[in-house]
């Protein structure tokens, strides 16, 4: 596996294929154009913090919050892809590895993320690298548009 790096909007090209893929395995239509806007708008706001595996293999985009409980920013690690052919190569795990380091670096207290309930491969990957399940908390969601 090679590096991990932050992608810039110079990159923009090279994502949106990985982020179209990402989105068409969550079962949403092919949409490069509207994958497009959306990664522009996140970099130019600095709203997210997109990695890109070397080669194209994959990609991480991951999210700032906070945690007021713990009184100290979060990171949400919400987006994460590797190319089908390049599974179980250690993309993923690249991935996974430079985005606790993005989130350490950042001072976040802790990242999270949330996977499809029958994503066992996903799962497999999440346990190896050493994320826990939540057992304390359910999780909610609620469509508002």
């Amino acid at each position: 596996m090679g590096t991990i790096r932050r992608a810039t909007l110079q990159d923009i090209d090279r994502i949106v294929p990985l982020f179209d893929a990402y989105r068409q395995f969550y079962e949403q239509d092919s949409d490069p154009d509207g994958a497009r806007a959306f990664l522009i708008e996140r970099i130019e706001r600095a709203q997210s913090v997109l990695l890109l595996a070397d080669d194209d293999a994959g990609f991480a985009q991951l999210y700032p919050s906070f945690s007021s409980v713990r009184l100290r920013p979060t990171m949400i690690l919400n987006d994460l892809f590797v190319r089908p052919e390049l599974r179980s190569h250690g993309v993923g795990a690249a991935l996974l590895h430079a985005a606790c380091d993005v989130a350490r670096d950042s001072g976040a207290a802790r990242m999270s993320l949330a996977t499809a309930v029958d994503n066992s491969a996903a799962h497999a990957l999440y346990v190896r690298a050493g994320w826990t399940r939540d057992a304390q908390f359910h999780t909610y969601a609620i469509a508002t548009g």
